[in-house]
């Protein structure tokens, strides 16, 4: 949630976003790295997001796609961790060159002391299984000490298919569950219910029903987070619809600017019109809705129908 207060010419308090680092500050450094999640920290974000994977070998891994952003390719379930052509071994084109993070490594990031005030949003890609990511996840989160109350209330899962759902309330109960997407249908038909946050992108919450599902949203004490949000004049209209975080590759432009509306909100807000949400045409209605039914076909195509869920399997207790 937000965390920063500020007071107009008016003296109305305001409560600005959070900052969140899409893939870490990764405008500046390669994304998905633990260098690009360290200088998010360092910028002051509250908040980092990193897509997960599991290899083939079973090692959870924070990245989003090798073929695109490293010397490798490949499906990273098609390939192991460890070995002579392991995934250990690839390095991202962007400098400076980077490894891949594991799960375990970002973890222990944010366990550091200076870390421990960081939120983790955990992008739960539609191309794994979910019980066996959870379980995997499960047995890295609760190997550090003090895990329940100095981890767990800090990680996010971002969940996009509602396949998903019962899989993380079963193995991982102690985590917050977000709705991740760009349709406010989906949003509220699939997981209203058990989630306390979602994370839209921008362009889903421009619309007059985006404007009434904000409104739903604080109605109901939900947590809303918006991305990619790289512009500043979209993080200003942002701020106008009193999200809780701003999720943006470029953190340090986000705080800039929080800083600024801080010292004086009418004067800085004053700088940012609104009239590009009417002149640009992906934020069109019948763009969103298309682009919207796309995205639900090519989530349905990897991970089945979104009706008819099962639900996750009892836990089978192994050292009974």
């Amino acid at each position: 949630m937000a965390t920063i207060t500020t007071t107009s010419t008016t003296s109305k308090p305001r409560v600005l976003p959070d900052c969140w680092g899409h893939r870490g500050a990764s405008s500046r450094f390669p994304e998905n790295t633990l260098a690009s999640f360290e200088a998010a920290m360092r910028d002051g974000a509250e908040g980092i997001e990193s897509d997960v994977h599991v290899s083939k070998d079973d090692v959870v891994l924070m990245f989003h796609d090798p073929g695109r952003t490293t010397d490798s390719e490949g499906e990273i379930r098609e390939r192991t961790w460890y070995g002579e052509t392991g995934m250990q071994h690839v390095r991202t084109i962007k400098e400076p060159r980077q490894s891949i993070p594991t799960f375990a490594e970002t973890i222990e990031l944010l366990m550091l002391p200076e870390n421990q005030h960081v939120k983790f949003n955990v992008d739960v890609k539609v191309q794994n299984d979910p019980d066996r990511l959870f379980s995997l996840m499960h047995t890295i989160i609760s190997s550090h000490s003090n895990w329940q109350t100095l981890l767990a209330p800090r990680i996010l899962l971002g969940l996009w298919h509602p396949r998903f759902l019962s899989f993380a309330k079963d193995r991982l109960p102690y985590c917050r569950r977000s709705y991740i997407g760009n349709s406010t249908y989906i949003a509220r038909k699939y997981f209203w219910v058990d989630c306390d946050a979602f994370s839209m992108s921008f362009g889903s919450l421009t619309t007059a029903d985006g404007q009434k599902f904000r409104e739903e949203c604080k109605a109901a004490g939900k947590n809303l987070m918006v991305w990619t949000v790289n512009e500043p004049d979209h993080m200003m209209e942002a701020v106008r619809w009193e999200v809780n975080a701003i999720i943006t590759d470029v953190t340090k432009t986000w705080l800039d600017l929080r800083t600024a509306l801080q010292g004086d909100y009418e004067k800085t807000g004053s700088q940012y019109g609104r009239i590009f949400l009417w002149t640009t045409p992906q934020f069109y209605t019948p763009f969103l809705l298309a682009r919207g039914r796309q995205a639900r076909f090519y989530l349905e195509s990897i991970a089945g129908p979104f009706d008819g869920v099962l639900a996750a399997p009892p836990r089978v207790d192994t050292k009974a």
